[in-house]
């Protein structure tokens, strides 16, 4: 059986034939089916043949059937967020995660599910929730993360030392084997012929070849199969890694949830500190016990004094008993602590638990450190090493050698996770681009094993052998058991077709590293990538594959990924769009994508990709799939005609002033019904949508009358400037007169601004960025001696535009960074230089959106305090309204569109109380809402002038 990327004893067509003719399901050996499935979240890249979604168990065994006939190896992949490569492989890749999703039976009585292997866990969850129940483990993937993956990685997560891990929690498995025949799998079930015979002649050994650790994931868990433990094959098959079978059916054991929890965060001196109290903290009964130190938070708020923390949950009947539990902890760590805070709100929870989960991703980038660390600077760093674990009550220890390691070999990492079972996530910034760098990653994952094994401890804690450790488990288990374990694979799958290269006969830990066919020089590129290096591969490379764009329902105030959430399919998430663009940035040098920039795989993926900038603020790593997207459409059309879209809507702030002494006329013709949809159709316009309505008067027209009719005192304390973006100056003026009339009320005038003045959201949008530099420098010029001035950007999209798009377009220009400084939304204004206006008493409720861009990258903070001090009251939704600026009006977008919409925003508005006020800054979202919801919302600005004029008595008569 071939392993690694090596051929097969067939063809794909004679392959591919078959497995179309028998498998009900879908088979796809296209390259974007390939290209999506070259790596999970590890280090490692294996290219498959072709992708196989199967519908049902009886799909799964026919395809196993015919891979065996034709010699192809499989891996079965769920959610592919596994970090040792156990995702990955060279010949068909079964995704269980499309079709087999079905919480099959849910028994509250026995506190037992039964589920396929798709199931997110997240969903199971939620079905339990109604009956008090939920399942143990919870990864810190737990919304996108399957149960067929946790099953065949053994997963934990946070409250494992209340729970255990997924062995613990499952009652029974039906398992295919390769070939096809399929096995049920529970206490004192017989497995594959032969197996009693193994566990009867090696009895000493499996009783004492394993160390006793509440994380033991490594290698299998044959132990399980000793009489003494019932035998138990289900529990013996966790953690397997796809290398024995496909789980097609799992029965699993839930578990009472408490009904309260409370957060006992612990604040300690360093890592070490926290390490060495933790194990101390386990005979109270925590639910959790988890530890992260200070490089890992990009945000404090909330957390008590330390540069280290254990966030140490606990449950009750009642908040009161969850919360007296969470003092006991409190006054328990009290000669430990520096310092300490009981979180009972569950919104403040989360926040925490955010903090946490998304360490994973944050800890890939490693901080600048003021003394420059022992490698200089910050810089990228990769799992490998990601979880080993050892005795709870030797962490400390264990750390500290840990640390002296990485000093050793020169590397640096911050380590984090379940401190309360030993078990440490870290993430250390390998060099794994050149020869010397892979060297030195070898030579450390040697001494590392080395390490973990004298503290008495586990090469995995969590998740999985894979490529990255398999190779070393004989430093752990010896050469004896280790060939056991050979023996053990055998006899399941004696062909060698479930996952070869993994746990048995590995493939070498410094082999299919990921990074060996990216280019070894940047690529010319438009855009700066400041925080990469100006390097383009480097921003590609930030998508390590924890997939939190792959969660269908975002938690609050998210927006990544609408696409995705819209079609569920991979190609539409953001990591699905890094994963196609690492493979064309890959190209000849392996990659399975070869026409580079000419893509047509890449540039169907991001055509739903709706720039919403979500990911940028929510992806743990900062991907922004939005500037590689104008990226890549900048070089794909370069010198090509381009989609009329582009050229009707890219080049929207061209045509609207061309437009403007026209609008009473042109929205006239727009309302005759044949007219709108030729105009549509030749601009690419969707035809099920509107078009908007110009505005008779520009913004800048009425501001110029109205400044020519006043008396002006021009002091830099008395003007402010408000920015005429292309939608508030020509689409809806009214924003920037309510905008004119608060800004007065602060005793501030409105000075015209310079005529011509562009963002270049538009160009940016559409890709054309050699028109976006020409517009955005032809900007600056016009600013001239009001560069530094603070500026009012009303559009949430164009104040985006300006503070990080400007900058990275033209990163050479100082006034660009000037500019990007000195942008506003409305509300940072008025925090900022009228600190004591007091705006008018609305009282009343809100809904609406916050807008996507301003959730990304402005912050809504200055806009939620502002409308608590009005008294607008409630929550705007997260997500995006689906428009998107041009995205939503281009043909062939309606239905995502909608369907976006329909993530959260108008659902929020159908559940809106009569007399609530909707809110929505962008142009967009209020076209959206228009258009859709048949309302109309209204900005901030015009809320609150509302409520000015309604707070300012009329003039008396004379």
């Amino acid at each position: 059986m071939a392993s690694g990327n090596a051929p097969y004893g067939t063809t794909p067509t004679a392959l591919v034939r078959e497995l179309r003719a028998s498998v009900r399901g879908d088979v796809a050996f296209d390259a974007t089916a390939r290209a999506l499935t070259t790596m999970d979240a590890s280090n490692y890249r294996r290219v498959p043949l072709g992708v196989v979604a199967p519908r049902d168990a009886d799909d799964i065994a026919v395809a196993l059937a015919v891979c065996r006939a034709h010699g192809v190896p499989v891996v079965p992949r769920g959610g592919g967020t596994s970090i040792a490569g156990q995702a990955t492989g060279s010949g068909v890749v079964l995704d269980l995660t499309r079709h087999l999703r079905a919480v099959v039976d849910l028994d509250a009585g026995s506190r037992t599910a039964v589920v396929q292997p798709g199931v997110v866990l997240d969903d199971l969850r939620a079905a339990a929730a109604p009956h008090g129940l939920t399942f143990g483990p919870d990864p810190s993937t737990h919304s996108r993360c399957t149960l067929g993956g946790m099953i065949g990685n053994n997963s934990c997560g946070a409250h494992s030392v209340a729970w255990g891990t997924t062995a613990d929690n499952v009652h029974a498995l039906t398992v295919t084997r390769y070939g096809g025949d399929t096995l049920r799998l529970e206490r004192g079930a017989e497995g594959p012929a032969g197996l009693r015979e193994l566990v009867t002649a090696h009895l000493a050994l499996l009783r004492t070849g394993f160390p006793a650790l509440p994380r033991r994931i490594s290698g299998y868990a044959l132990d399980a199969l000793l009489p003494e433990n019932g035998p138990d094959p289900a529990r013996a098959f966790c953690g397997s890694e796809g290398t024995l079978g496909v789980v097609t059916e799992a029965t699993l054991r839930l578990v009472e949830a408490p009904a309260a929890r409370a957060l006992a965060v612990l604040g300690y001196a360093d890592e070490s500190a926290a390490a060495e109290a933790a194990a101390g903290l386990l005979p109270l009964h925590p639910l959790t016990v988890e530890g992260m130190a200070a490089d890992l938070v990009r945000e404090p708020a909330g957390l008590p004094r330390g540069a280290a923390w254990l966030f140490a949950e606990t449950g009750g009947a009642t908040p009161a008993e969850a919360r007296a539990h969470a003092e006991r902890l409190v006054r328990a760590a009290a000669a430990d602590a520096v310092d300490a805070a009981v979180i009972t709100d569950p919104a403040g929870q989360r926040a925490l638990w955010r903090i946490r989960e998304d360490a994973a991703g944050t800890a890939t980038r490693i901080r600048e450190s003021p003394e420059g660390g022992v490698s200089g600077g910050g810089g990228e760093a990769w799992p490998g090493w990601e979880d080993c674990a050892v005795p709870p009550a030797r962490l400390g220890d264990y750390l500290r050698d840990f640390r002296a390691l990485l000093a050793q070999h020169g590397l640096r990492g911050t380590p984090y996770g379940h401190f309360g079972d030993g078990c440490i996530h870290v993430r250390i910034d390998f060099d794994l681009l050149s020869e010397p760098g892979v060297a030195r990653f070898r030579r450390f994952s040697e001494d590392m094993a080395s390490l973990v094994v004298a503290h008495g401890g586990s090469l995995s804690g969590e998740h999985g052998d894979g490529q990255a450790r398999a190779e070393l488990l004989p430093r752990m288990y010896g050469d004896e058991l280790v060939a056991l374990f050979a023996r053990f694979k055998d006899l399941w799958d004696p062909d060698g077709g479930m996952n070869p290269g993994i746990l048995a006969r590995p493939a070498r830990l410094d082999e299919n590293l990921r990074f060996a066919v990216l280019p070894k020089k940047p690529v010319d590129v438009a855009f700066g990538y400041p925080h990469d290096g100006g390097d383009f591969s480097a921003a590609v490379r930030r998508c390590v594959g924890v997939a939190k764009c792959r969660t269908p329902r975002g938690p609050g105030p998210s927006v990544m990924c609408p696409s995705f959430r819209a079609t569920g399919e991979e190609a539409h998430s953001t990591r699905g769009r890094a994963r196609l663009l690492h493979e064309m940035l890959a190209g000849d040098a392996g990659g399975v994508i070869t026409d580079g920039w000419r893509s047509t795989e890449v540039r169907d993926a991001l055509d739903l990709c709706l720039s919403c900038k979500g990911c940028r603020g929510d992806c743990p790593v900062g991907v922004d799939m939005a500037t590689y997207k104008a990226e890549f459409l900048h070089h794909h059309y370069r010198r090509r005609l381009r989609p009329a879209a582009h050229y009707a809507m890219g080049w929207l702030p061209r045509w609207l002033r061309l437009a403007a002494p026209f609008a009473g006329v042109l929205n006239t013709l727009a309302r005759v019904r044949p007219l709108a949809l030729l105009a549509k159709r030749l601009a690419g316009i969707a035809p099920e949508r509107g078009i908007p309505v110009l505005a008779r008067e520009t913004f800048t027209r009425w501001l110029n009358r109205r400044w020519g009719k006043g008396t002006h005192v021009l002091s830099t304390d008395d003007v402010a400037l408000v920015w005429p973006d292309t939608f508030t100056e020509h689409l809806s003026p009214e924003v920037g007169r309510a905008a004119v009339r608060v800004l007065e009320a602060t005793g501030r005038q409105v000075m015209p601004p310079a005529r011509g003045l562009c963002c270049g959201l538009t160009y940016v949008s559409t890709g054309q960025l050699d028109r976006a530099r020409r517009v955005t420098r032809r900007t600056l010029e016009r600013l001239g001696g009001l560069l530094g001035d603070p500026v009012i950007v009303l559009e949430p999209s164009c104040a985006a535009t300006l503070r990080t798009d400007l900058p990275e377009l033209l990163p050479d220009d100082p006034r660009a960074s000037q500019l990007a400084a000195s942008v506003h939304t409305l509300a940072e204004y008025l925090e900022k230089y009228a600190p004591h206006w007091r705006p008018p008493h609305l009282g009343r409720p809100v809904t609406g959106q916050t807008h996507c861009h301003q959730h990304a990258v402005l912050g809504d903070e200055a806009d939620r305090r502002l409308r608590a001090r009005a008294g607008l009251k409630g929550e705007l939704s997260g997500g995006c309204c689906g428009l998107a600026g041009n995205f939503g009006f281009e043909r062939g977008h309606w239905e995502v569109s909608v369907a976006c919409a329909e993530d959260q925003l108008l659902p929020a508005l159908r559940e809106a109380a009569p007399g609530t006020e909707v809110l929505a800054d962008g142009f967009s979202c209020r076209t959206q809402l228009a258009q859709l919801g048949g309302v109309r919302a209204r900005h901030l600005a015009e809320v609150l002038a509302q409520g000015l004029e309604e707070r300012t008595p009329p003039p008396r008569a004379r």
